[in-house]
């Protein structure tokens, strides 16, 4: 089964349920070379599911110093498509190694 990174809104309970009809399981894990900056959503959907008008968006540095901390969550493949539904056209799902050494779908900035 394929890992999703969530750093942000995929970590709430609502969203979750909303998203893929259950609550996931995961592991704390660290994100290396990466920061987050801020995106305001003005997708009425993702707004209504998150109710938060910034999300956090990723952006690569490069930078061993930056980490990011998140859950990895155990998705299907079929969930990945609609945690893909969920995000909005500003993010694209990449694959990565983590600190722990598991590779896992993050969502960065286009």
């Amino acid at each position: 089964m394929p890992n999703l990174f969530s750093y942000g809104t995929l970590q709430k309970e609502q969203v979750q349920l909303e998203t893929f009809g259950r609550i996931l399981m995961g592991e704390q894990d660290i994100l290396v070379g990466y920061r987050l900056k801020i995106l305001e959503i003005t997708d009425p959907e993702v707004l209504r599911k998150s109710d938060q008008k910034y999300h956090p968006i990723l952006e690569y540095s490069g930078n061993a110093a930056d980490e990011v901390e998140g859950v990895l969550f155990e998705v299907s493949n079929e969930e990945i498509l609609q945690a893909d539904d969920y995000e909005v056209d500003d993010y694209k799902r990449i694959e990565t190694v983590f600190k722990s050494g598991k590779k896992g779908f993050i969502y960065v900035g286009k």
